[in-house]
Order: structure tokens, then sequence, then C-alpha cells
């Protein structure tokens, strides 16, 4: 069984930061990419950084200079430093894997975690 749990969410005030992980269970798994998105109420999922498995990251231009994406294979976890965080960085945030297989059977499919909210005051 694959779970995705997400922590490090919470308040905090215009230009503070937060670290958001990501710890991906179960067995056997074959992890390609991972990535973050978030989701504001009312507003459409958004991608927020992705990290490949070779440790290659992209960012969306809102938080390029201000979040880092980063992960330990050797755990399944992915991190998201925040830094110099806005009123508007605060939404929902997802923890997503691309899991390409469990032990020996092939899948296709992202799971995703819970979700963490993070809240930024002005």
């Amino acid at each position: 069984q694959v779970q995705l749990v997400e922590s490090g969410g919470g308040l905090v005030q215009a230009g503070g930061s937060l670290r958001l992980s990501c710890a991906v269970s179960g067995s056997m798994l074959s992890i390609n990419a991972m990535g973050w998105y978030r989701q504001a109420p009312g507003k459409q999922r958004e991608l927020v950084a992705t990290i490949t498995s070779g440790g290659r990251t992209k960012y969306a231009d809102s938080v390029k200079g201000r979040f880092t994406c980063s992960r330990d294979n050797a755990k399944n976890v992915v991190y998201l430093q925040m830094n110099s965080l806005k009123p508007e960085d605060t939404a929902v945030y997802y923890c997503n894997a691309e899991i390409t297989a469990i032990a020996t059977i092939p899948v296709e499919g992202d799971y995703w975690g819970q979700g963490t909210q993070v809240t930024v005051s002005s």
C-alpha cells in the first residue's frame, strides 16, 4: 500500500519560512519524478515545483528564488523549503509522486498526499 504524508504546514508571517516534508511509505517502490502542487480556495491546483530522481528541479515563476525543492531517495522523502513567504502563497500544498512499479509489477499513475495547509499572514 502506497501512502504520501505531508507535514510542516502552518501559520507564518509574511517574510517568514516553512519547510514542508512528504514521506512516501510503501515497500519495493520505483519512483520517478516528484513534485509539489498547491491549491487555494476557489482556484485551480497549480504546479509549484518538480524534481527528478536525479535531483533536477523546476519551479513556477511565482516561487523562483524563494522556494527550494529537494529529495532524499534513500528515505523516499521530498522537501519544499519556502522562504520569503507572501500572503499569496497561502494554499493547501500537495505532494505528488510518479510511481512506475510496485515490487515487480509495473504501474502507471500519480499518487497524492492529503495536503498540508500553509497560511501566510500579512
